[in-house]
C-alpha cells in the first residue's frame, strides 16, 4: 500500500473486533513508532503496549469513560521523554519538540496499522496524571496519547476536507 492511499484511507476506528494481533503485525507497529523522525535525533518518547484488560479498564476511567479502549486488543500509550528532550533543548524541547516527536510517531504507527488491516484512534482526551499513575510511569515520562490498536468493527464514512486553496497559500 502506498502512502497516500493509506493516509486517504485510514479512519478512527472506535469499534474493534475481539481479535488478537499477531506477533508480527505488533512489531510493524513498533517499527514504524521508533523509525519516525524527531528533533535533534533524540527520539525523546517512549510508548507503553498494554493488553491486559485490568489495566485498560483503569485506563478507560482516567479516559472519561471512554470505553471503547477496552475493545482494543492492544492500547498504545504514547509519552514524551522530558528528561531525554531537555538536556539539549531544554524549555522548547519539552514544551514543543517532544511533543512534534511523538506526533510524528504516533501518526506513522496509525498509518501502519492501516496498511496492515488494524484500526486505531487516537485519544487525546484523559488525566495525565491518572494514566502515568496506572502505568507506573518514572515521572520524566508525560503521557500524551492513548492509541486503541484492532481489526475494526466499523467502516466510517470518510469526511469532507477543507479545500486546497482554503488551507494552504503558495508563496513563490
Amino acid at each position: 500500500m502506498d502512502v497516500l492511499t493509506a493516509i486517504r484511507g485510514r479512519r478512527s476506528i472506535r469499534s474493534f473486533k475481539g481479535d488478537e494481533i499477531e506477533p508480527e503485525k505488533i512489531e510493524v507497529l513498533k517499527d514504524a513508532l521508533v523509525w519516525a523522525p524527531s528533533a535533534g535525533n533524540l527520539q525523546s518518547r517512549f510508548f507503553y503496549f498494554v493488553y491486559n484488560d485490568d489495566v485498560k479498564r483503569r485506563l478507560v476511567g482516567a479516559a472519561l469513560g471512554q470505553g471503547f479502549i477496552l475493545e482494543a486488543p492492544l492500547v498504545v500509550v504514547g509519552c514524551a521523554d522530558i528528561r531525554r528532550i531537555a538536556v539539549r533543548y531544554r524549555e522548547r524541547g519539552v514544551y514543543l519538540y517532544c511533543i512534534e516527536d511523538l506526533a510524528c510517531s504516533i501518526q506513522n504507527m496509525m498509518l501502519a496499522a492501516y496498511s496492515e488491516g488494524l484500526g486505531s484512534v487516537w485519544v487525546g482526551a484523559f488525566h495525565e496524571n491518572e494514566v502515568a499513575g496506572i502505568l507506573e510511569m518514572p515521572e520524566n515520562h508525560r503521557p500524551l496519547a492513548i492509541v486503541p490498536v484492532g481489526y475494526p468493527d466499523e467502516d466510517p464514512v470518510p469526511p469532507e476536507r477543507v479545500a486546497h486553496k482554503d488551507t494552504v497559500k503558495e508563496v513563490f
